[in-house]
């Protein structure tokens, strides 16, 4: 059997909100299971007993879990998911989904900070033709600040 990849996603309370929200935005996206803290470990955690630790999700077949994990973990742009559009409505579909209360300076070049911190690339599938292209559209892709095809 060859075994599963699935990113882990942690958050500091919200990870049940997080997924429910991901989950809302693609079309193919389900909650599949959510596990609650117990008294067990409960000294290596703040989090209530009862309350949400994991939840287990998926977008468009690909398998996410999402763990209250504690303050201590961050997000950053050294990891993004990047969504590979058709054309220029699903571009500004997700654009527009994902980037509502996030960090406006990282709504550039089709990076999309959304308002758990988590980054996303929105591009046209054609990126790395616009890139490897050269000339106008190489450039013009190269420096744009919006989530426009190139």
């Amino acid at each position: 059997m060859t075994p599963q990849i699935t990113p882990c996603l942690c958050f500091n309370g919200d990870a049940e909100e997080a997924a429910k929200f991901y989950t809302s935005i693609f079309k193919d996206g389900a909650i599949t299971k959510t596990s609650y803290y117990t008294e067990a470990g409960k000294e290596h955690n703040s989090f209530a007993v009862g309350s949400v630790m994991m939840v287990a999700f998926t977008i468009n077949g690909t398998p996410f879990t999402a763990l209250n994990g504690g303050p201590q973990f961050k997000h950053s742009e050294a990891v993004s998911f990047q969504i590979s559009c058709k054309d220029q409505e699903e571009v500004d579909y997700y654009w527009d989904k994902l980037r509502g209360g996030g960090d406006e300076k990282k709504q550039q070049c089709g990076w999309v900070g959304d308002r758990f911190g988590v980054s996303w690339q929105v591009v046209p599938v054609q990126l790395a033709e616009y890139i490897s292209a050269g000339g106008e559209k190489g450039e013009r892709y190269e420096g744009y600040d919006e989530h426009e095809e190139a």
